[in-house]
């Protein structure tokens, strides 16, 4: 007789609760996902169920990308992971939680829709804000998410870095001026949203355009509006079932279900209305309006694979964590 799990919001520990050792199919479908996803997932699990109609109650863990990535690793049951770096994906490959052909079972290398990062500021645009060499000022708060726990934070200081590259001889500089005008770094992108939105910390924000735009329309739009910067990278949604534990607790055929409708017509429609850039061509022409051309770039094309980025940057004492050190020195010798 199957267990009923009763749960709210899960956690690492009441996730874990949910897991049957036996070989009886689980009653629960975990979706173990980076944080600013959450809202297009509470629609989209109710339009899944709709069509694939089952006794599995669909449920969602949200977090910082490295650390849903290691929750997994270190035995969060996971049935599906839906993140923004392959290398975070790859690393469940090594483990063997996730097939090595996971971007070949499913359409566009398993990237059913993206975003680009963005600023966005108060309505009004009080500080001239345009660009990322607005950024550097010294009347400037800029606000983004720590590039150590969350895949958007990298993105976020990635698209700065590529900028600072273009324009700046030396874009070390750059980026060391930049980081003195931030006064806190959130664990998540949405941690970071709130700061910026609720709390009313910085001038700027450096979010995903997804999660601007959400924030702009659910908190008023005569609070804050988006700012399209000259360059900024592209930030692909990757999704990929994690087939050791879909095998084991009977969940297989719906993880892989659940993932492949998200490129039917309905899904890119719902990704699209929640801000997301679709990668369907036909729902890519109706929604011009939303998505305004930018100037973006593949992360991995500018700077290499993520292993090689991670190595450089974000390491502990890499440069991201010099940088910010200096940073925080200068501001402390300045007050």
């Amino acid at each position: 007789m199957k267990k009923i799990a009763l749960f709210s919001v899960l956690s690492f520990g009441l996730a874990a609760c949910l897991w049957h050792t036996s070989t009886e199919q689980k009653t629960v479908l975990l979706n173990v996902s980076y944080d600013v996803i959450r809202d297009f997932y509470k629609e989209y699990n109710i339009a899944f169920q709709r069509e694939f109609p089952s006794d599995v109650m669909i449920s969602q863990s949200h977090g910082g990308a490295s650390k849903q990535v290691l929750g997994v690793l270190n035995g969060l049951p996971a049935d599906v992971v839906t993140l923004t770096q392959s290398n975070d994906i790859d690393a469940l490959v090594k483990k063997g939680l996730v097939d090595a052909d996971w971007q070949q079972v499913l359409p566009n290398g398993a990237v059913p829709f993206g975003s680009v990062m963005v600023l966005l500021v108060r309505k009004g645009n009080p500080k001239h804000i345009q660009d990322w060499s607005d950024l550097i000022r010294n009347d400037v708060k800029v606000v983004f998410a720590n590039p150590k726990t969350s895949a958007n934070g990298r993105f976020a200081y990635l698209s700065a870095l590529a900028y600072a590259e273009q324009h700046s001889d030396k874009p070390q500089d750059f980026m060391l001026r930049l980081l003195r005008n931030v006064p806190v770094l959130e664990a998540g992108a949405r941690s970071a949203s709130i700061s910026f939105t609720q709390r009313n910390i910085g001038d700027v924000l450096i979010a995903p355009e997804n999660e601007a735009a959400l924030a702009a329309k659910t908190l008023g739009e005569n609070s804050f509006e988006v700012v399209y910067p000259s360059i900024t990278a592209y930030t692909p949604i990757y999704v990929a079932e994690v087939n050791k534990n879909t095998q084991a607790d009977g969940l297989h055929q719906l993880s892989h279900d659940y993932l492949s409708y998200l490129w039917s017509i309905s899904a890119q429609e719902l990704a699209a209305k929640n801000y997301f850039r679709p990668t369907d061509k036909k729902i890519i022409a109706k929604t011009t309006a939303l998505f305004p051309e930018v100037n973006q770039f593949d992360v991995n094309q500018r700077f290499g694979s993520w292993e090689a980025i991670n190595t450089k940057h974000f390491v502990d004492n890499g440069l991201f964590d010099r940088l910010y050190i200096s940073a925080q020195r200068a501001d402390k010798v300045n007050k």
